[in-house]
Formats: structure tokens, sequence, C-alpha cells
């Protein structure tokens, strides 16, 4: 990842107490199962579930989809700012499960806009220190006809979503930028999904909480 710098103390993060329960996100291509996963979590670890891009911006995301290409990355990620002081507020409670989180910016903007990933990561990077940093950070992946399968039945579809078949070369680019990212990431653990259940990854998840905490 790219380097960060010192935020001016005017643009720094509310300071609140360091975290002792932990900070997960679960990153994936749309579909795989990354919400469902996080309800299941937030309810096991008896935690907050939070989406990457909360209110308010979860009600702009139609409009964002027309914007260009800079001010589509800035509205993306303004949500993961914004998410991320929630982050804070939320751990002085409980543990949070973020659906989503700074990674899935990274991916989906560089193959949203066909730039590499260290160019998104780039532009990203003076804002970082502002980021809560997560514990953990699971990679989920699937095979293709495992993910058209769980898109079928998918309730909430949405452009990202129809945007990984409809676009020639998304689906490919977006698994090859997370896998990318992942690799990268020192908080990462990837777990292919496929023939698992939600809570048999729910299972895996909190095993793996439980050996990194003894």
């Amino acid at each position: 990842m790219s380097q960060t710098i010192a935020l001016p103390a005017a643009f720094a993060p509310v300071p609140y107490d360091d975290h002792e329960v932990p900070f997960i996100a679960l990153e994936s291509v749309s579909g795989v199962g990354k919400s469902t996963l996080t309800a299941i979590l937030a309810h096991r670890l008896n935690g907050s579930g939070i989406h990457t891009l909360a209110p308010p911006h979860s009600g702009w995301s139609d409009a964002a989809h027309r914007m260009n290409p800079l001010p589509n990355l800035a509205f993306y990620l303004s949500g993961l700012l914004h998410v991320s002081d929630r982050i804070r507020r939320a751990l002085a409670i409980g543990p949070v499960i973020a659906d989503r989180y700074a990674s899935s910016v990274t991916a989906c903007q560089a193959a949203i806009h066909s730039v590499d990933i260290a160019e998104v990561d780039r532009m990203i990077a003076p804002f970082r220190p502002y980021l809560v940093v997560p514990d953990h950070t699971f990679y989920l992946r699937c095979s293709e006809e495992t993910l058209r399968e769980r898109m079928a039945i998918k309730g909430d579809t949405k452009q990202d979503d129809t945007d990984l078949f409809a676009i020639p070369g998304r689906l490919k680019q977006l698994t090859a930028n997370f896998e990318a990212v992942a690799a990268d990431d020192p908080t990462a653990t990837v777990l292919d999904t496929d023939g698992l259940t939600p809570d048999d990854l729910a299972d895996l998840i909190t095993a793996h909480l439980e050996r990194h905490r003894a």
C-alpha cells in the first residue's frame, strides 16, 4: 500500500478510546454473501453490523453512478471516512462487522474506471490516517457458477450486481483486484465459500477469532 501522511489537526478524526473488541471487515465482489454473513456475525458476537455506504451516503448511490470518475471516487471516499467515524463510536460498545470497507473502495474503483489499483490507492493514501484499521479482514471468494446461483436469489439486486455479468471483463477484473489487495493486506484471511453456508462461514470466522484471542 502507498505511504500515508499525517493529517492536519483540524481534519484529524475525533479521538476515541482504543478498542478492546474486534473490528472485522468482510470483502468480496457483490453477491457472495457479505450482508447475510455480517448479520450472523453481529448476532453471534453481540456486535454491530455496518455497511460502508451508511446513511446518508446509502441514499445517494444511484446518483453517484452517474458522476464522472473523480467525483465518483470522492463520493465513495467520503462514505468511507464517514463510516470510519461510525465504527469508532460503535467499537466503544462492542465488536463491529463491516460489510465492505477500504479494500472494496480500492478494488471496485479501479475496476469501474479501468485503472490500476495502485493509482486508486495513491488517491486514497492521504486520508488513510483517518481510517480505523480492521483487526481482521476476511476476503470471501467463490466460483463464477456459485456466484451466479447466489445472485439469482439475491433479493436486493443493484447496478453493481448486474454490472458484474453485463459488462465484459468486470467480474474477472474485480476478482483480480481483490486478490491483489488481499495479498498486500496484513489483516487478510482468504476464505473460499463454495459449498459453505453462511453459518459454516461464521463458524470458520469465529474459530479464527478465538485462535487469535488465545
